[in-house]
């Protein structure tokens, strides 16, 4: 059974720590992508290719070690605050 676009986009985001606004503006340039489809949309063949496509390109790049997982702007604070504790 085949996991429908929404299914792994939300496997994604939990794998690469990224806020669902973020990856719909990095995806799509579309900050309510994420929320829309959780509300009912049904996306486009075009839209599914940019998707999957964003995806396994932020894949292929961590793994070749140029990204990293990225989260916004206060959990990036809060990790700084985080390290700087543990020193």
């Amino acid at each position: 059974m085949e996991r429908s676009l929404l299914q792994r986009i939300e496997a994604f985001l939990k794998e690469s720590a990224m806020p669902p606004s973020v990856f719909g503006r990095a995806a799509a340039r579309d900050p309510r992508l994420v929320s829309d489809l959780r509300g009912g949309r049904e996306p486009g063949l075009d839209m599914t290719c940019r998707v999957e496509h964003f995806m396994n390109k932020w894949r292929a790049e961590r793994h070749a070690g140029h990204v990293v997982p990225q989260g916004d702007r206060r959990t990036r604070a809060f990790r700084r605050i985080e390290q700087g504790a543990r020193a």
